[in-house]
């Protein structure tokens, strides 16, 4: 699973089998945490991230929304700016 960014302890990451696991999704680890992130709605869908974690993930998905849904449809892989 390639790391699509790294920011603040985060690293997000993006399985490259799109058919197998939809909807379009993230993986964001920190630490021993892990979430998943569906980029449309850009809601946890399973995982126990601390609360600031998930919001920082999720301000950093909402900037790349339309590259990471590009990502997705095009599976080519490409890292994206942190968060800052």
């Amino acid at each position: 699973m390639p790391v699509i960014a790294r920011f603040y302890g985060l690293v997000i990451k993006m399985y490259f089998r799109q058919k197998e696991h939809n909807p379009p999704h993230i993986h964001a680890l920190y630490g021993e945490y892990i979430g998943v992130i569906d980029i449309q709605t850009l809601e946890m869908l399973e995982g126990d991230l601390p609360h600031k974690a998930l919001q920082l993930v999720l301000e950093w998905a909402g900037q790349h929304k339309a590259e990471l849904l590009n990502i997705w449809e095009t599976q080519k892989f490409v890292e994206l700016p942190p968060l800052e």
